[in-house]
């Protein structure tokens, strides 16, 4: 197993069908183009493959007042049908470990309410539910 940064489109293209099933509202070519776009934005795409992509993690390492300076994590997915057998682990303590060399004081995320699988593998992975997120839709 490899875990690898996307470095440029193919990579990004590669990492599509697994990001798909966590954001299936998104064509490959909208992904495409949101990705270039957020990594203006200091969004990064993060794989785990072994020739085949298994697991992708899309973060940015940023600075607020209220946490100091974190890896916040947009989207953590791992293809279905191969949940369980510890790609989601390798990727998640990858991010860890890239926070810790980037100087970060924690990793942060949002988990949308009926993701209970995900929930159970946060808690397991020793995160902490610390906040209420709150939306206005414009």
């Amino acid at each position: 197993m490899r875990i690898a940064l996307a470095a440029n489109e193919d990579d990004t293209k590669r990492c599509y069908p697994v990001m798909a099933e966590l954001r299936p509202h998104l064509s490959e070519a909208q992904f495409l183009a949101q990705v270039t776009r957020q990594r203006a934005q200091g969004y990064q795409l993060v794989y785990l493959e072994d020739g085949q992509v298994h697991s992708v993690a899309g973060f940015r390492v940023m600075e607020m007042l209220a946490f100091g300076k974190l890896l916040y994590v947009d989207d953590l997915i791992t293809v279905e049908r191969e949940r369980s057998r510890g790609f989601g682990d390798q990727l998640f303590d990858w991010l860890v470990d890239h926070a810790r060399q980037q100087g970060c004081e924690c990793v942060h995320l949002d988990s949308g309410v009926h993701r209970f699988a995900a929930h159970r593998f946060y808690l397991r992975k020793r995160m902490e539910i610390n906040c209420h997120h709150f939306a206005l839709k414009l």
